[in-house]
Parts: C-alpha cells; sequence; structure tokens
C-alpha cells in the first residue's frame, strides 16, 4: 500500500463531529414509520446502483465503450455516459431494458419473501 493510499484510509476512518443533521437523522430514526420508509428507499437507491455498476462491469468486460454502447441502443452517449458516471440518474425502464439487452442478458423479476409481521406485545 503506497503512503497516500494509507492516509487517505486513516482518514476515511477518523470519526467526524456530528452536525445538526446528524442528530436529526437520528432522531427520525428512532420513528418505526420513518425508519421503514427510509429502509425501503435505501433499498431501492442500493439495487439500482449495484445493477448499474452490474452493467457497467460488463460492458467493461466485453471491451465496450460507453458510446459504442450508446450506439447499440440508439441513444446519445452524453446519455450512456451520465448513467454510469451521475449520482443521480434517473433512467427510463426503457434504457435499462435496452442497455441490459444490448450487454447480452435479460432482466428477470424475482419474488422476495416477505418479512413476517412483527409480533404486537399482549398489554397487560
Amino acid at each position: 500500500m503506497q503512503e497516500r493510499d494509507l492516509y487517505v484510509t486513516v482518514l476515511n476512518r477518523m470519526a467526524r463531529k456530528k452536525t445538526a443533521f446528524d442528530r436529526y437523522f437520528a432522531g427520525r430514526m428512532k420513528e418505526s414509520a420513518f425508519a421503514t420508509a427510509y429502509a425501503e428507499a435505501r433499498a431501492i437507491i442500493d439495487s439500482t446502483d449495484a445493477l448499474f455498476a452490474a452493467l457497467d462491469k460488463a460492458r467493461m468486460v466485453q471491451g465496450m465503450s460507453k458510446a459504442d454502447l450508446a450506439r447499440e441502443i440508439e441513444s446519445r452517449p452524453e446519455i450512456v455516459r451520465r448513467l454510469f458516471s451521475v449520482e443521480r440518474s434517473n433512467p427510463t425502464l426503457a434504457t435499462v431494458l435496452g442497455l441490459v439487452r444490448a450487454l447480452g442478458f435479460r432482466l428477470e423479476l424475482v419474488l422476495k419473501p416477505f418479512p413476517k409481521p412483527a409480533r404486537r406485545a399482549a398489554h397487560a
């Protein structure tokens, strides 16, 4: 590991001072409805990030440039570039399906088992 990498790693592990937002967020996370909504939104964001990371990896493994991929799905190169580089991209389903097809994959829906409802404590 190079000195710079070690320095960055040490900096990333140092605790930062809690902000007013951190305290506000921690308080809101104690509310069941907020925590549930946050977990659901976070799961969607994480799934989307994982999908685009997998698509980008597949593109690189196949030796395809972003411009090549854009041509394959009949889109502008800047659209594909943004999908893989901008934090808040918002692609249409048609675009996602086009990328999946162009990379030789298919998108499959898998039923996720639903968590069992929490038991309510008996009131004495």
